[in-house]
């Protein structure tokens, strides 16, 4: 197509300008969605778009980004094809005078390849506004998830000096035990840590704790002309998506991979960058990272290495983070901290703003008569999932959250009873199926092999290897398995990483024996889950998900498990 066009290949570039962009969005109008059909975008971004975006022109604007961001050597006239295909002649006619004015001497530099470094920030901060605006809270179907908005639904969290709190972290405990003791520290106002631009920040926190939400705020906020004021470019990577590009080897080039239509191989090392590096924990080569003598090398972690040059905000688990210090200890401009949580004030704030009127009572007078569930309620995940599960409940009672795993259990059989079989049976009457019992096994099966094998993100062939069928029942897993259409074709990933322990939890106790399960290292995060399913106490939801394996005794085992842990 590029051979037919009217204007010298060194125009072309005007697809990537934020003038073009902005002017042919508002041209489109509310053809955007035929027209990216035309471009052959699927129409499950189409979907996204339609959900992220209220104003028309977003929405526009968005479908052009997303074109360019998943085809390689686009051109005017492959835009101008699709046009004359939707007969809007009178666009294609926009584009000539567009591209006639770009070939003046006034305007060829404006659109150059070689964008200015304030052209460029201008365009990350609209991305980041457009884009980032609203959070997907976990809460399924996910092919609809529900967008929160980030700046007007925003609770502040409890952020406190990690120093003093990483004697106590320890991986096995660090949701239990760790939390019993988040009102002991002292927390760190947001302005303190974020006004001020530390050349290294390190962001810890259990998973659920709202360490995703507070970078979002922090990309919005940067945006908004906040904070980082001096930042010029800021770049947000996603450990998940690193782990899909294995074989970038430099920081230039990974950068151009996730912002090519906005930076379009600009050179960002001459110029004040910061980093921010989400989900350390998710990042397979986490151990060649921490380790660069290991033989086993993967060109991704140079590139992650680079950023070191730069400032940089790197966020993960507790024991992710612990890990990561060793590498970070020549920046004595450093700052290191946890988040708690919400406080009392901002567990209120988020009920008021999240819970209808008529059930705020009765969350409250759960909250306040069960223990475990007023602990987690500082963690935003489970305080959203309690929320929705007390609020559609008539007989929820203070003994349904009496364990860590009781809270588990509950989310599980919430999403599976609301959002997957979605009829009116009662949970006992939904375990009399024995289809739904193994659909249950299937579920935790995926979760366990992904998880013991490290892998968040995953593909169909990975699922295939275990269950031969699944692209005939692929739809039916979805709610606990989201998929995503990268550039490397679709790829699937749980809903929430708590959800995906638990649901390896969960298969570990019905189809391992407790030699088995101690014996597993992968496992070592689960054993107070696995431990909390030999729970005998018949109120309790755990008994619908320790017999799901007809083939095993789970009696004896429940047992040996029993006297293992005490």
């Amino acid at each position: 197509m590029a051979q037919n066009s009217t204007y010298p290949k060194k125009h072309e570039n005007i697809l990537y300008s934020q003038e073009f962009k902005l002017n042919f969005s508002e041209s489109i109008g509310v053809d955007w969605r035929t027209l990216g059909r035309r471009l052959n975008i699927g129409d499950n971004y189409l979907e996204m778009i339609d959900q992220d975006n209220s104003k028309t022109v977003d929405k526009a604007y968005s479908m052009l980004t997303i074109w360019m961001r998943l085809n390689d050597n686009l051109t005017l006239e492959d835009l101008k094809t699709a046009l004359r295909n939707m007969r809007r002649v009178d666009l294609k006619r926009k584009i000539d005078e567009f591209a006639e004015t770009s070939n003046s001497p006034v305007s060829s530099t404006k659109f150059s390849a070689k964008k200015d470094i304030s052209e460029i920030c201008t365009a990350l901060k609209r991305f980041y506004l457009t884009n980032y605006g609203k959070i997907c809270e976990v809460q399924p179907p996910l092919k609809l998830p529900a967008n929160v908005d980030l700046m007007h639904k925003f609770v502040d969290l409890c952020m406190v000096d990690a120093v003093n709190t990483q004697t106590d972290a320890v991986f096995s405990v660090e949701r239990e035990d760790f939390l019993k003791r988040q009102l002991h520290y002292t927390p760190i106002p947001y302005s303190e840590i974020f006004m001020k631009e530390k050349s290294v920040t390190l962001i810890s926190g259990i998973a659920g704790i709202g360490k995703t939400w507070l970078l979002r705020k922090c990309l919005l906020d940067w945006s908004n002309g906040l904070i980082w004021e001096n930042v010029k470019l800021l770049f947000y990577l996603e450990c998940r998506r690193l782990n899909l590009c294995q074989n970038i080897s430099n920081i230039n080039e990974l950068v151009n991979f996730f912002y090519k239509e906005i930076i379009n191989d600009f050179d960002i090392s001459i110029h004040p960058v910061l980093f921010i590096i989400d989900g350390l924990d998710e990042f397979k080569y986490l151990n060649e990272l921490i380790n660069p003598s290991l033989t086993c090398y993967h060109p991704i972690v140079n590139a992650l290495t680079e950023i070191q040059k730069y400032k940089y905000v790197v966020a993960g688990r507790v024991y992710a983070i612990d890990k990561y210090q060793s590498i970070s200890t020549e920046h004595c401009d450093k700052i290191n901290i946890q988040i708690m949580g919400f406080n009392e004030s901002g567990i209120n704030n988020y009920i008021e703003n999240n819970v209808l009127k008529e059930k705020k009572h009765f969350v409250k007078a759960t909250l306040k008569e069960s223990a475990i569930a007023k602990s987690m309620s500082s963690v935003p995940f489970y305080l959203s999932s309690m929320c929705k599960i007390i609020s559609n409940s008539k007989n929820l009672y203070k003994n349904s959250f009496l364990t860590m795993t009781d809270l588990y259990a509950n989310i599980f059989l919430y999403f599976l009873q609301k959002h997957i079989i979605k009829n009116n049976e009662l949970i006992y009457q939904l375990m009399e199926n024995n289809s739904n019992k193994k659909y249950i096994l299937n579920i935790c099966k995926i979760a366990y092999q992904m998880f013991i094998e490290n892998k968040v993100i995953f593909s169909k062939e990975d699922i295939q290897t275990f269950i031969i069928d699944f692209d005939k029942i692929e739809d039916n897993f979805f709610g606990f398995i989201e998929r995503i259409e990268t550039n490397l074709g679709y790829l699937y990933q749980f809903a929430h990483l708590t959800i995906m322990e638990f649901c390896a939890s969960v298969y570990a106790y019905n189809c391992l024996s407790s030699e088995e399960i101690i014996a597993n290292e992968k496992l070592k995060s689960c054993l107070s889950m696995i431990c909390g399913l030999t729970n005998k106490n018949q109120s309790s939801l755990l008994k619908f998900l320790v017999n799901l394996n007809p083939l095993k005794e789970t009696c004896e085992e429940s047992l040996s498990l029993f006297s293992i842990f005490g």
